[in-house]
C-alpha cells in the first residue's frame, strides 16, 4: 500500500501552521533558486549572499578549547559541521545535529527544517515529539527513513524507525523493512534509552528572532522579513533585463527580404508581413532607463540591510550621496549586534550538544564520557573595538589598577603569567622610569 504523505508515514499530525510550511518552503526555494520564472531574476542571490556573508563574519576568529579529551573530540566533530548548521538555520530559521557513534566517539548529521515534523512541544516551546526524513538510494530505489523521537516527562527518549521504499524520487512508496537497506539494517524497530536523556536527542540550532510569521515557537529564517523586498529586487532584475533587450536597435523591415537573406541577425532585423515598397527600411532605438532601475534596486537593497541589520554597504552600494557617514558607521554598529545574536545562538547549541552527548556517550560505554567546561573564544574582530580597549587598558595604568606590563603584554600578545615574562615586556618596551605604557 502507497503512503501518500510523511504525516500518515508517522501516524502524527504536524503542528507546524499552514503559514509556516509555506513560508519555509519560500525561504528554501529563496535560497537555492537560480532560474527566471514569474517574472523574476533571482541572478543577486540575495538571500544566498546574506546567509554567506553572517555564517564568514561569525565564525571569522572562532575557537574552542577544554581540558576533557572526550568534549575536545566532540568539539571536533562539531568544528566539521558548524559553518552548514548555522547555514541550514538561517535558511530554514532552525536545524538540527543529530548525534551517532562512529569509530573513536561521536559523529554528527544534519537535519534541515524542511525535513522535521514537529508534534508536540513543551510549554517552553521545546520540541517533545519530532519526526526527521532521511533520503538514500540503493540500486534503482530511492529508500526514506523515518524516524519518530518521543521523551516523555521522565526524560526517556523512544525512537521508532520505519523504512519506505518508491521507485521515483518524489514519492514515498511503500513499508519494506529496515533490513532492506545496508544503511538502517542494524537499527531497531522501536528503542528506549535506559537512563533518561532529558530530550528528543537532537540538538536545535535556532534564530533568536522572534516569529513574525505566525508568532510560534517556530524559527523564523534570517531573511523572513524580508522575503517580499527579495521578490520585488528580483522583479526589479527582471525588468532590468527587459530593458536592456527592448532597447536594442532594431531594423524593421519585410518578411519577403529577410527570406533571400538568411545570413541577418535576429536580433537587429525584424520581418513584417508587408510589401517592401510600403514598409521599407525603419530603424528603431528606444532610450533605456537604467539609472531609474538602478536607483530602485539600490533602495531595495538598503531596505533588506536595514531590516536584517546588516551594515551598509554589505549588499547596496554604501558610498550614494544621500547616505552620510553617520548613518553608514551606525550599521557597522547594528551588523555587529547581528552578528553577536548568532554567535550566541551557536554557543547555546554547541554547549547543548557536548551535554547530550556526555550522556549519549555513557550509555554507549565511550571511555570518559562526562560533561565538562567548554571555552569559546570569538575573537576580536566583532566583538570590541581594540582601539578602545587599548585606551581603557591605558587608563587602568594611569588610575594604578593594573601594571604597565600587563597592558603590554595585550597589546603586543605577549605571555603575562610570570615574572619572567614580565622582565621580558619590561625590557623590551619599556624605557627605565616609565610608568605607563610606552606609547601613551
Amino acid at each position: 500500500m502507497n503512503i501518500l504523505n510523511f504525516q500518515e508515514a508517522f501516524g502524527a499530525w504536524d503542528k507546524t501552521s499552514h503559514a509556516m510550511r509555506v513560508s519555509v518552503r519560500e525561504w528554501f526555494d529563496l535560497y537555492y533558486r537560480r532560474e527566471c520564472t514569474n517574472g523574476e531574476d533571482p541572478c543577486q542571490r540575495i538571500a544566498y549572499t546574506v546567509v554567506s556573508k553572517l555564517v564568514r563574519t561569525v565564525f571569522s576568529e572562532y575557537s574552542t578549547s577544554t581540558d576533557s579529551p572526550f568534549v575536545r573530540q566532540v568539539l571536533r566533530a562539531l568544528d566539521e559541521q558548524k559553518e552548514m548548521a548555522v547555514q541550514l538555520a538561517l535558511v530554514g530559521g532552525e536545524s538540527y545535529i543529530k548525534p551517532w557513534v562512529e569509530k573513536g566517539g561521536l559523529g554528527f548529521t544534519l537535519i534541515p527544517r524542511d525535513h522535521v515534523l514537529i508534534f508536540a512541544r513543551d510549554a517552553r516551546g521545546i520540541p517533545t515529539d519530532v519526526g526527521t526524513v532521511e533520503k538514500s538510494t540503493l540500486g534503482s530505489h530511492y529508500y526514506t527513513l523515518l524516524e519518530r523521537r518521543t521523551v516523555d516527562e521522565n526524560g526517556y527518549l523512544t525512537i521508532i524507525n520505519r523504512l519506505y521504499r518508491a521507485y521515483n524520487a518524489e514519492a514515498l512508496g511503500t513499508p519494506v523493512s529496515l533490513a532492506s537497506h545496508p544503511l538502517y539494517a542494524d537499527l531497531p524497530d522501536r528503542y528506549t534509552f535506559e537512563i533518561p536523556v532529558g530530550s528528543v536527542g537532537l540538538v536545535q540550532v535556532k534564530t533568536p528572532m522572534l516569529n513574525c510569521v505566525d508568532g510560534s515557537f517556530d524559527g523564523v529564517s534570517v531573511y523572513a522579513a524580508v522575503a517580499g523586498l527579495i521578490h520585488s529586487i528580483d522583479r526589479n532584475e527582471y525588468q532590468l533585463s527587459g530593458e536592456f533587450e527592448r532597447g536594442e536597435s532594431r531594423v524593421f523591415t519585410s518578411s519577403d527580404l529577410l527570406d533571400k537573406q538568411r545570413q541577418l541577425s535576429e536580433h537587429l532585423f525584424v520581418g513584417l508581413d508587408e510589401d517592401i515598397d510600403r514598409v521599407g527600411l525603419t530603424i528603431f532605438s528606444p532610450a533605456l532607463r537604467e539609472q531609474s532601475f538602478l536607483n530602485r534596486k539600490q533602495e531595495y537593497l538598503r531596505n533588506v540591510e536595514s531590516v536584517i541589520g546588516l551594515k551598509r554597504g554589505l549588499l547596496s552600494d554604501a558610498n550614494v550621496e544621500e547616505r552620510t557617514a553617520t548613518e553608514i558607521a551606525s550599521s557597522q554598529g547594528e551588523h555587529n549586534l547581528t552578528v553577536m545574536d548568532f554567535q550566541a545562538m551557536w554557543e547555546k547549541a554547541l554547549r547543548a550538544a557536548v551535554a547530550l552527548c556526555a550522556v549519549l556517550g555513557r550509555l554507549y560505554g565511550i571511555a570518559g564520557a562526562q560533561e565538562s567546561s567548554v571555552s569559546v573564544d570569538w575573537g576580536n574582530g566583532v566583538l570590541y573595538d581594540e582601539d578602545k580597549l587599548w585606551e581603557d587598558y591605558k587608563g587602568m595604568v594611569t588610575q594604578g589598577l593594573i601594571r604597565p606590563e600587563i597592558a603590554l603584554g595585550w597589546r603586543f600578545n605577549m605571555p603575562t603569567d610570570t615574572q619572567e615574562d614580565l622582565a621580558i615586556i619590561r625590557q623590551k618596551y619599556m624605557p627605565a622610569g616609565e610608568t605607563e605604557p610606552h606609547g601613551a
